[in-house]
């Protein structure tokens, strides 16, 4: 008897990583929430139409409600992309017809099976937006501050950032983490025209709602509300109450993330 006909090819799973920007604006942050409509359920929900089975994905990092990306990275796992009928551009293309306009897919690619979204990233890289004059094409990117700001002072205080890797002052009150150690590479206000700036932050991993407290102490530097001094007394007493208050998200972007791929 001849059994060959009863052979089920054996599958693979395979991951797969998934490059993609969004504005943030009508999102209750990247992940999902059970009372409102996220960046991940959106990109679970299309995977999932699209394959044919359920699919979880897993992101870079989690950026909260009204927060923008302009590079997001996510993971998947599959077995339907072993069977041929699918190529990575072909998905990425379908991808961005089902995602709603604010979802934008650059890239779908095969990586190991030991690359994670999350772990396997060396840095990260986030731009806070400012204007300082009313400009009605900034509003919806760019947070609009009126009082005088000393950029000198607070690009002196953001240096500071680089010697210290204990942010608790700038992490959010109850956030459940198990560390706030954060090596943070480059800090730095970056002026575009003579009323608008943006700050450029880089670390190897962020706190929650971390870069919206470091820019609003900043700002308060730049108010002369802190001295530098003040600021180091901020980070070195890591409380969260004696930061500045957390800027809006509207203006947030995380723009880069790097891989050692």
């Amino acid at each position: 008897m001849h059994f060959a006909h009863l052979i089920v090819p054996l599958q693979t799973i395979m991951r797969y990583f998934i490059t993609f920007s969004y504005d943030g604006g009508r999102y209750h942050g990247w992940q999902i929430q059970p009372n409102g409509d996220s960046v991940q359920a959106r990109l679970q929900e299309a995977l999932s139409t699209l394959l044919r089975e359920d699919i979880c994905v897993t992101g870079a990092g989690r950026t909260d409600t009204g927060v923008h990306a302009r590079m997001m990275v996510a993971h998947f796992d599959t077995l339907t992309m072993d069977n041929g009928q699918w190529t990575m551009e072909d998905l990425a293309y379908k991808l961005n017809r089902l995602l709603p306009q604010d979802i934008a897919v650059q890239k779908v690619e095969r990586v190991s099976d030991e690359m994670h979204a999350r772990f396997s990233a060396k840095s990260r890289m986030y731009r806070y937006y400012i204007h300082t004059a009313k400009d009605p094409f900034c509003r919806a990117y760019s947070c609009e501050i009126h009082y005088p700001l000393d950029f000198g002072k607070m690009n002196e205080a953001a240096r500071l950032l680089l010697a210290y890797e204990d942010f608790g002052a700038f992490c959010k009150s109850g956030a459940d983490v198990k560390t706030t150690l954060c090596e943070v590479m480059r800090a730095e206000w970056v002026q575009t025209s003579p009323s608008t700036w943006y700050f450029e932050i880089r670390a190897n991993r962020f706190l929650r709602n971390m870069v919206r407290a470091v820019v609003g102490t900043l700002i308060d530097v730049g108010r002369g509300r802190l001295s530098l001094e003040d600021f180091k007394k901020v980070i070195e007493r890591k409380k969260r109450t004696e930061a500045g208050e957390s800027m809006p998200g509207h203006a947030l972007f995380l723009e880069d993330i790097v891989y050692g791929l």
